[in-house]
């Protein structure tokens, strides 16, 4: 768990006011487990601060995005996702429950580009999404399978 003071201090750093709300919500942000919604953030903030907005949770997401405190996840998730994870790394997205782990960036070969990239776009990182699908949800669909083959023999 990240300590208050730790918090106040990287505000501090990124020219942003340390007002409890805000601390709240980082804190709820950049717990485990990773890559959560605006939504799941609110649930979690709400249990502390619970008059608080889910305009305001969406605020401060955005902030902290904008001042490099937290990183946005793909979009194939469906909706906003957010992470603390700052080193370089690719995902794995599943496409069923729309869960998403963080995949090592030694873990894939380098990318390398076989052309010049077009219109003078310049690259400042390499992100890879794997869409596909986890474990527990492919284990479920053959679960499934099994039943609907027994029921239709």
């Amino acid at each position: 768990m990240i300590l208050h003071e730790d918090v106040r201090s990287l505000f501090h750093r990124h020219g942003l006011a340390a007002t409890h709300q805000r601390q709240v919500i980082y804190e709820m942000a950049a717990a485990p487990p990773g890559h959560a919604s605006p939504e799941a953030i609110y649930a979690r903030v709400r249990r502390k601060i619970p008059g608080i907005s889910l305009a305001t949770v969406y605020k401060n997401l955005r902030t902290f995005i904008d001042k490099g405190l937290l990183g946005q996840v793909s979009l194939h998730s469906g909706s906003l996702r957010v992470e603390s994870n700052p080193m370089p790394h690719h995902h794995l997205v599943c496409t069923r429950c729309k869960s998403i782990v963080d995949l090592k960036e030694e873990e894939l070969e380098p990318i390398r580009f076989r052309h010049k990239l077009p219109h003078g776009f310049r690259a400042q990182r390499v992100a890879v999404d794997i869409l596909g699908t986890c474990k527990a949800c492919a284990t479920r669909a053959r679960g499934s399978r099994k039943k609907f083959e027994v029921h239709n023999s």
